[in-house]
This record gives C-alpha cells, structure tokens and sequence, in this order.
C-alpha cells in the first residue's frame, strides 16, 4: 500500500522538481535551441579553454624544470670561477607569496568553464521556456474546445 510513497525517489529536494540538463550545441538540428550567435561565442570559449590548457601544461613542464634546476643547483653549486673565494656569502632569498602565472591560468580556466556553463544553462532554459509556452497553448487550445462545447450545449438545451 505505500510502497510507492517510501521509496528514496518518491520525494525530491527542490519543489518544482524540474532538472534541466545543458547540453552542447549539435551541427545541424531542426529544432536546435542554439542561435548562431551563441554557437559562435561557444565555439570561440572552447577554443580559449583549449589554449588555456596548453600555457597551463607549458606552465607546469617549466614550473618541473625550474624546480629540478633549483634542487640541482642546491646540491651542487655552479662553479664561480676559476679562483677561489675569500670570503663566504651567504645566500639568502627573501620570498614573497606571489600567484604564479600557474594560479592564474588555473583561474582563467575556472572562469572560461563557469561561462561555457551559463553559456549551456541559459540554452537549456530557453528551450523549456518554449517548450513550456507551447504546453501552455495547447492547454489553452483544449480548454477554449470545451467551453465552445459547453456553451453548444447549453445552446441546445434552451
């Protein structure tokens, strides 16, 4: 008897229970919800992304290299030159806590996925806006049917 009631998909979080799933744009649909422009813009956000992720795999190689040359060069120091030194230096390094250029590519990438997202998201609720209003049409359509009916039959019963 409540079966259907207790199960852990009976009931959803959200009161509406409406899911929109963005999809990517396909090439050719006949009731595509993309315009050319926003295909365009999706398009050139991938093409940005893709860059960014190549100077991110290009930051990342120079960042390993520039690590291993600093361990190297801690181990064994470059000669300075041919006579020794006198006196003993010490090498101190004050750091500062700069973003690296990595930091900031990651950013950038953070940034370029969040607006292929709304990009994706305001698509998909056009599309269900529409798809909406045509419900509501052809709700209406039905409801206009049946008060022609009623008022052709109480035509016929008077």
């Amino acid at each position: 008897m409540f079966q259907t009631a207790f199960q852990p998909t009976a009931f959803q979080n959200d009161a509406f229970q409406i899911v929109i799933t963005p999809v990517g744009p396909t090439k050719f649909g006949g009731d595509d919800a993309w315009t050319p422009e926003e295909r365009k813009r999706y398009k050139a956000l991938q093409k940005k992304l893709r860059q960014a992720e190549e100077k991110r795999i290009a930051a990342l190689k120079a960042d390993a290299e520039n690590r291993k040359q600093t361990i190297a060069d801690l181990i064994d120091p470059p000669k300075v030159g041919k006579r020794k030194q006198n006196k003993v230096q010490s090498n101190q390094e004050v750091s500062v806590d700069t973003p690296s250029n990595l930091a900031n590519i990651d950013r950038y990438i953070a940034n370029l996925v969040k607006q292929q997202q709304d990009l994706q998201t305001a698509v998909a609720m056009r599309a269900a806006k529409l798809r909406l209003e045509q419900e509501l049409a052809v709700l209406e359509a039905k409801r206009l049917a049946e008060l022609d009916d009623e008022e052709a039959l109480l035509a016929l019963i008077l």
